[in-house]
């Protein structure tokens, strides 16, 4: 046997499953990289672990001592939480309406210190900079605070390049397409960075928000789904990071997360069924012998009484299954 040490050792390595039923009659190869499998249930995991565990070795962060904050849409801040528990850090996480019920139960569980940002910037409409505002605040008037800054920290990306090497090990070099959801330019950035260095010719298909302002040419909208988009372009963003970028709406992300469901068994979050509708758009130009990777972010059982609820999507977009009865053949309401 050989068992690992501690939970925190069981960050990375996630698996990578072909789906083999998602595009039906298609000859390319896709791939699927799970990050739920990551113990705090998301790729952010990969990220906390990075921009914490250099300081904690350090001595910057001290138990009993040090007050790390933070404002994350929900993932993240698990991921904190629960590493900030295990070395006996304390956490203060700001978040906003946006994050589900199941998120903020877990950071309480976690014992984290949770601040939910109820009402958005006034000029833009959207919560991000008001989380922002709130977490510089915080950190000013409490001693001993850390700040990680996602949006910003070069140890955020740096995470990412071993997931991006889980990937192409997993595939022996042979990575054609990477489809990947950006929110803080972690996890695209990690990425394009180890495909620079290492010389691949990989295509990355950057998968954003309709509305989102990190890309050029779109006008802010509201969002109903966390994960992906973000209403300030990020510190961490490389507008050469992307080879293409592709923009989804809420209601691509809610169909596709009930397609995947359906021809695949896989429950996944927005950021996830993004992802698979970008793929899904671009699958006719893509070469019938290419092997295709999305990343998936987290998994679907946070997001039981919006993506995966009839009256959550009825309320929000009227009737839309007929955009995934036929791929569960005809079963699903």
């Amino acid at each position: 046997m050989h068992a690992l040490k501690g939970i925190l050792a069981a960050i990375g390595n996630t698996p990578l499953v072909e789906l083999e039923r998602l595009i039906p009659d298609s000859r390319m190869r896709v791939f699927a990289k799970l990050e739920r499998f990551n113990p705090g249930g998301s790729v952010k995991d990969r990220t906390a672990l990075s921009m914490l565990l250099e300081k904690i070795r350090s001595g910057e962060l001290q138990p009993g001592r040090s007050v790390v904050v933070e404002s994350s849409s929900g993932n993240l801040a698990v991921g904190l939480a629960q590493i900030c528990r295990y070395f006996g850090l304390r956490f203060v996480c700001v978040v906003d309406a946006k994050t589900t019920e199941q998120n903020l139960a877990i950071l309480r569980a976690y014992q984290a210190s949770v601040e939910v940002v109820t009402q958005p910037d006034p000029d833009s409409g959207e919560y991000l900079p008001v989380r922002v505002r709130r977490v510089r605040e915080l950190v000013a008037n409490t001693p001993h605070a850390f700040w990680p800054n996602q949006y910003a920290n070069p140890r955020n990306p740096l995470a990412h390049r071993q997931t991006m090497g889980e990937i192409v090990d997993a595939l022996d070099g042979s990575v054609d397409y990477l489809f990947c959801a950006v929110s803080s330019c972690g996890t695209l950035r990690g990425c394009a960075d180890y495909i620079r260095e290492h010389g691949l010719t990989t295509k990355i298909i950057a998968v954003d928000a309709v509305g989102s302002m990190i890309f050029d040419g779109q006008q802010p909208i509201e969002r109903l789904l966390p994960g992906h988009g973000a209403s300030l372009r990020p510190g961490l963003f490389d507008p050469d990071a992307a080879d293409e970028v592709i923009h989804v709406t809420d209601l691509e992300c809610v169909a596709a997360c009930r397609r995947l469901t359906a021809r695949e068994a896989i429950l996944v979050g927005g950021s996830s069924g993004a992802t698979v509708a970008a793929l899904e758009r671009r699958s006719p130009t893509i070469p019938e012998d290419a092997n295709c990777v999305l990343i998936f972010p987290d998994g679907g059982d946070r997001y039981l009484d919006t993506i995966y609820s009839d009256e959550w999507v009825r309320g929000r977009f009227g009737e839309a299954s007929h955009l995934w009865k036929e791929a569960a053949g005809g079963d699903q309401a």
